[in-house]
């Protein structure tokens, strides 16, 4: 399902997008402001674990396409979220071990939308994106995409740690992108697997890595000391792919 209108502004149309059950991803509350509507509005968003910025007016004034913001402003998801479980049940539904993509950090909607073409053309059967500190499905991630976006599903989840955790008892290992991991080639891709990807900063977080079952590094020649996260996840994922294909 598609959504095409992605800013909510003004008290009542951000309340009302909350009771109707649209997805979310962050809201933008003025600075200070504490009045009922607001306090409602930050129930409603904190009940639903959707990211809070509390901004200056001028903030407010940018994001605002009406200028009639009344202190708050929206960003509802361009696309809707799946489910983890439809990602497996698509791997079993095509007889193929499950092939996923999980992103940690990754705050820029380029990245994400670029992740998300890759994932598709690799094969994978869904990406999963934490909730917390993480581009959402923005507009200009479904535009990133090329499409992509309708045809590979993406779940947000509270926590990946834990879903890692989940995923490992259904049969799924992980393997995370790291610099100082073992060189991909010499990694077993094979079998159902989660490809860990971080942001560009920062990386895989410790907790997240903790839970993979192995490293994996790209081999690099250059002067400059990483790739582009989209690039990165890129490169591994035709490691995947190349692996599946040979048997």
């Amino acid at each position: 399902m598609r959504y095409e209108e992605f800013t909510i502004e003004g008290r009542n149309a951000v309340l009302e997008a909350f009771r109707s059950g649209r997805p979310i991803d962050r809201v933008f509350i003025l600075d200070g402001c504490k009045d009922g509507p607001i306090q409602t509005i930050l129930k409603e968003a904190r009940k639903r674990e959707v990211l809070i910025n509390f901004v200056k007016k001028e903030r407010l004034d940018q994001l605002s396409e009406t200028g009639k913001h009344q202190g708050v402003v929206a960003q509802a998801a361009a696309y809707e979220y799946a489910q983890v479980e439809d990602m497996l049940e698509a791997a079993r539904a095509k007889g193929e071990d499950p092939f996923l993509f999980l992103l940690d950090g990754i705050e820029d909607p380029h990245n994400l939308g670029a992740i998300i073409r890759t994932a598709n053309l690799a094969g994978a059967h869904g990406v999963i994106i934490p909730k917390r500190r993480a581009v959402g499905l923005t507009a200009v991630v479904a535009k990133t995409s090329a499409g992509a976006l309708n045809y590979t599903p993406v779940a947000r989840v509270t926590n990946l740690s834990a879903e890692i955790e989940e995923l490992k008892k259904k049969g799924l290992w992980f393997v995370c992108a790291a610099m100082d991991g073992d060189v991909m080639y010499r990694c077993n891709l094979k079998g159902p697997i989660g490809l860990v990807i971080g942001s560009e900063g920062d990386g895989v977080s410790r907790l997240v890595r903790e839970k993979c079952d192995m490293t994996a590094s790209i081999p690099m020649k250059g002067d400059i000391d990483s790739l582009n996260a989209s690039v990165a996840a890129g490169v591994l994922a035709y490691e995947v792919v190349r692996q599946r294909m040979m048997g």
